[in-house]
């Protein structure tokens, strides 16, 4: 898994939005809790936030060089697509 978190070079920032509480972020939750350890090792100069507000919807957003942004819905995602969805969006800054 460690390779899949090896962020593009271009990649400066990556932030995730989710509530503390809500059913619909509990997936979130519960990747951020098993994959952001590894990711802060493999990538320790990158930020990677972690918003927590009440009601929020969860969403990943990835700021590369040039201020591009993008960002993904993680509503409704299993812990595996939410994964998938973060892998994507981290490895490849023109998709």
């Amino acid at each position: 898994m460690s390779g899949r978190y090896a962020f593009a070079k271009g990649l400066k920032e990556v932030r995730f939005l989710f509530c503390q509480t809500g059913d619909h972020s509990a997936a979130t939750r519960s990747f951020l809790t098993r994959a952001y350890p590894i990711m802060k090792k493999n990538n320790p100069s990158i930020p990677i936030m972690l918003r927590e507000a009440q009601g929020t919807l969860p969403k990943v957003y990835a700021r590369y060089e040039l201020g591009k942004e993008k960002s993904h819905s993680l509503e409704g995602l299993s812990d595996k697509q939410i994964e998938d969805t973060v892998t994507q969006l981290v490895k490849n800054e023109t998709s």
